[in-house]
C-alpha cells in the first residue's frame, strides 16, 4: 500500500508542476498587466519602472524560476489592486468556498445515494420513473436559474432567507441547495447505474440464496461494491464545486474563491489569479489523492494492480 500511495504522491507533484507552468505561461502571454494597473497619466519611463519593479522586464524562464521558488514558500507576490499579499487575499476567500462546497456535497450525497439505490431496487416501476425524471431535470436545470427562483420564492415573496452575502448562517442555505441539487442529480444517476450492475452479479444472488436479509444483501454486498464509481463521480463533483461554482457565487454574492477569480481576471490582477488557480488545482489533486486512498479501503485488490 505504501508504494501505491507514494506513486500517487509523485504524480501529484508532477501534476502541480505542469499546472504551474501552464498557469504562468497563459497569464504572461495574455498581455501586459502593467498597462492595466498603470494610470493613464504615467509616462513611458514610469511604466518601464513599474515593469522592472514587478519583474516583467526579465526573460520568461527567469520569471518562472522566481515565481515557482517563491510560490513553494507561499509567496505569490502582492495583489496589484488590493495591496495585500496574494496568498492572504486567496485564503480569505478559500474558507467560504470550502464551506459552500462541503454543505453542497453533504446535500448531494445525502439525497443521491438513497434515491439511486431505491431507483435501482424498484427498476421500471413508477417510483423509478419519477426518480430518474427528477434526476434528468436536475441535471439539465441551469444552476443560475434555480438560484434566481429560490431568491424570488424565499427572499422576495416569503422573506425568510437572505438573498445575498455570507453574513449569517442562513445565507448558506440557498446557494448550497442550488449546487447540491445538480450534484444529487448526477450522483443519483450514477448510483442507480452502479447498483443495477452489481445487483445482477452472482455473489448477490448467492447471498440471497443463503437466506441473508434483503437489507443486509443490499447494504453490505451490493452497495459496498457499487461505491467505487459513485466515489469517483463524487470526487469529480467536489473538485468542480471548489473551482466551478463561480455562477452560483455571483448570483448569491457569496464571497468565495470563484467570485474572487472572476474579479481578479477582469482587472488582470495576475498575482491573485495565479495563487487562486494553483490553490484550486492543488485542492482538486488532493481530492483525487483522497479518492485513491478510499479505493484501497473499499477494494484492497486495487493496490496490487
Amino acid at each position: 500500500m505504501r508504494g501505491f500511495l507514494i506513486s500517487r504522491l509523485i504524480q501529484l507533484v508532477v501534476t502541480m508542476f505542469i499546472v504551474s507552468v501552464v498557469v504562468f505561461l497563459i497569464l504572461r502571454l495574455s498581455g501586459d498587466p502593467v498597462m492595466v494597473v498603470a494610470p493613464d497619466f504615467f509616462s513611458q519611463e514610469q511604466i518601464d519602472q513599474m515593469r522592472k519593479f514587478w519583474g516583467f522586464d526579465r526573460p520568461l524562464g527567469e520569471q518562472y524560476i522566481t515565481f515557482i521558488t517563491k510560490a513553494i514558500s507561499g509567496d505569490f507576490g502582492t495583489s496589484y489592486l488590493k495591496k495585500l499579499p496574494a496568498m492572504e487575499v486567496v485564503l480569505n476567500r478559500l474558507g467560504n468556498t470550502w464551506i459552500l462546497a462541503a454543505a453542497s456535497a453533504a446535500i448531494g450525497i445525502t439525497v443521491a445515494v438513497p434515491l439511486g439505490v431505491l431507483s435501482a431496487l424498484k427498476r421500471n416501476s413508477l417510483l423509478d420513473l419519477i426518480i430518474t425524471s427528477m434526476s434528468s431535470l436536475g441535471t439539465a436545470m441551469p444552476s443560475f436559474w434555480l438560484g434566481l427562483m429560490l431568491i424570488i420564492i424565499f427572499s422576495v415573496h416569503l422573506r425568510i432567507l437572505p438573498a445575498f452575502g455570507a453574513h449569517e448562517p442562513k445565507a448558506l442555505i440557498m446557494p448550497s441547495i442550488t449546487l447540491g441539487v445538480g450534484m444529487a442529480a448526477r450522483l443519483s444517476r450514477m448510483t442507480r447505474s452502479a447498483m443495477l450492475e452489481v445487483l445482477n452479479q452472482d455473489y448477490v444472488r448467492t447471498a440471497h440464496s443463503k437466506g441473508l436479509m434483503h437489507n443486509t444483501v443490499v447494504m453490505r454486498h451490493a452497495l459496498r461494491n457499487a461505491l467505487i464509481p459513485i466515489v469517483t463521480v463524487f470526487g469529480l463533483q467536489l473538485g468542480w464545486l471548489l473551482g466551478g461554482s463561480v455562477v452560483v457565487e455571483s448570483v448569491f454574492s457569496w464571497p468565495g474563491l470563484g467570485r474572487l477569480m472572476i474579479e481578479s481576471i477582469s482587472v488582470r490582477d495576475n498575482t491573485v489569479v495565479q495563487a487562486g488557480l494553483l490553490w484550486i488545482a492543488l485542492s482538486f489533486i488532493l481530492i483525487n489523492y483522497a479518492i485513491d486512498v478510499i479505493y484501497i479501503i473499499l477494494d484492497p485488490r486495487i493496490k496490487f494492480q
